[in-house]
């Protein structure tokens, strides 16, 4: 019988990546920008470390939302007050803040663990053309 390999913390190399989202509907992007923050593309995937990577995404206000939801779908939160609920439209967020639009549907599809929340510290999220991270010289990842 052929024992399972177990990755150690050592052996994991996390790498950069760069992704347009240009023309790209927000919720599958977000599906694929949560399986490389979780490491979920490697054939080393483990579920119980953390071995994902890092992954910048630009032009997040040209990211496009499908269908009637720009009218119909809210960004709900609630201050902690009584009638303390905050609702913004998803056409008013993609105009005024579509890093917190990209970020929201990441995590909503990271789990809700310590290596989830690790994960999401791995995301950096755009909204021009120009990011911080030209030093790590990420490649560009294709879907």
């Amino acid at each position: 019988m052929v024992a399972t390999k177990s990755l150690k913390k050592c052996e994991l190399d996390a790498k950069w990546y760069l992704i347009d989202a240009t023309n790209c509907t927000l919720g599958r992007l977000a599906a694929y920008t949560a399986n490389i923050l979780r490491g979920k593309n490697k054939p080393t995937w483990t579920p119980n470390m953390d071995c994902g990577d890092h992954v910048i995404v630009i032009n997040a206000d040209k990211a496009v939302l499908t269908g009637k939801k720009l009218e119909k779908k809210y960004y709900r939160r609630h201050t902690g007050y009584v009638g303390g609920l905050k609702e913004v439209q998803y056409a008013t967020l993609m105009k005024t803040r579509p890093e917190l639009a990209m970020e929201l549907a990441v995590k909503g599809m990271v789990p809700d663990t310590t290596i989830g929340r690790k994960a999401l510290t791995r995301l950096h999220v755009y909204s021009g053309a120009d990011y911080k991270q030209v030093a790590q010289k990420p490649e560009k990842f294709e879907f």
